[in-house]
């Protein structure tokens, strides 16, 4: 099992911090550094800005916001990057959430699954240096009637397949996953759940597409926080599961509420539910589960992590991706660096 980081969102507070996180991680060995996008900072600039000042690690997007470009657009990034980088670019997607895309974005959250199916088309097509052409549902290239022609990515990207990623939740959407794409990025994923929840759709994709798992990405990401006091470290990510449980999306189309429900939090899902869109932020986090939040993170010593490990490798995940956690720069440097130790203990290394 390989591991990797997530820098999240750039303008979160740690942005000073960040650039030097990615930079021991490279030298740590660890496999891919990620960074997010949503309305704030975009994913791309901040990947260059990383790739330029690391050697070895790869730069992945998780995720480039589908609503955000156009399929040609994205594929002209991702050539882009990836030819800077000296191929180190991995290309995570996401179709977003209804709020985001219609609000942020003017897209219409209609039709998700075939939106995204298209978006893949279109994309792995550019990146092939054909002409484009295309005939779907929600693109059609050339434009019909007008001036438009057929027209060639001019950049030439270092590999000739470069890793796509989706990240997935729902079970229709993990199965199009295992089918269309190189991986899939999980978020709160349970290694005791992850079978019942993730694995086996994305397995049911890969079957359907004449695959097996082989050479798949399972990547989740998981907070990484190293101590002696369990129950106080997963106090800290309590505001966290309680942005997404309750306030990710709408009462009716919230994804990670809805997976909460089927690790078997329902009740507590629709309680902190409540609470998050009542405008009780404090009582949401109050009403998160230690189990939740013990389950979906690596908490405690690095024996502790490394058991972990263990559990999520056996659970089928191939790049454990952690989110280090803490309030200074020492703290996430030691977090980092306790992630390759549990590694090694683990045996996984």
């Amino acid at each position: 099992m390989r591991l990797g980081i997530n820098l999240g969102y750039w303008g979160a507070g740690m942005d000073g911090d960040n650039l030097a996180v990615a930079q021991e991680a490279d030298r740590l060995g660890y496999d891919v550094c990620w960074a997010a996008e949503a309305y704030g900072s975009d994913a791309p600039t901040v990947l260059s800005w990383v790739a330029a000042q690391t050697e070895s690690i790869d730069v992945g997007s998780a995720i480039l916001q589908i609503p955000a470009r156009q399929p040609a657009m994205t594929a002209m990034t991702a050539a882009t990057l990836d030819s800077l980088s000296g191929g180190r670019f991995r290309l995570g997607l996401g179709v977003s959430g209804p709020q985001v895309s219609e609000g942020w974005y003017g897209v219409r959250f209609d039709k998700p699954l075939a939106r995204t199916r298209e978006y893949v088309e279109i994309v792995r097509k550019a990146m092939t240096r054909e002409r484009l052409t295309y005939e779907g549902e929600h693109w059609t290239l050339p434009l019909p009637g007008g001036p438009g022609k057929p027209i060639k990515l001019t950049v030439h990207p270092e590999r000739e397949r470069i890793p796509l990623y989706i990240a997935a939740i729902g079970p229709k959407n993990l199965e199009q996953t295992g089918e269309i794409a190189d991986g899939a990025l999980l978020i709160f994923p349970s290694a005791e759940h992850l079978e019942d929840t993730a694995i086996r759709y994305i397995r049911a994709g890969r079957e359907k597409a004449g695959k097996t798992m082989d050479g798949f990405d399972v990547c989740p990401t998981v907070p990484l926080a190293v101590g002696d006091d369990v129950r106080a470290l997963a106090d800290m990510f309590r505001p966290y599961t309680a942005l997404y449980v309750g306030g990710m999306g709408s009462r009716k189309q919230n994804f990670y509420n809805q997976l909460a429900q089927r690790m078997g939090y329902e009740k507590e899902a629709a309680e902190i539910q409540d609470k998050y869109l009542a405008g009780d932020k404090a009582g949401a986090a109050a009403a998160v589960p230690h189990e939740l939040i013990d389950s979906t993170a690596l908490l405690g010593t690095v024996d502790r992590i490394a058991d972990r490990m263990r559990s999520y490798a056996a659970a089928g995940v191939t790049t454990l991706t952690l989110a280090p956690a803490g309030f200074t720069l020492d703290e996430r440097l030691t977090a980092l660096r306790a992630g390759t130790e549990a590694l090694e203990r683990a045996g996984l290394a």
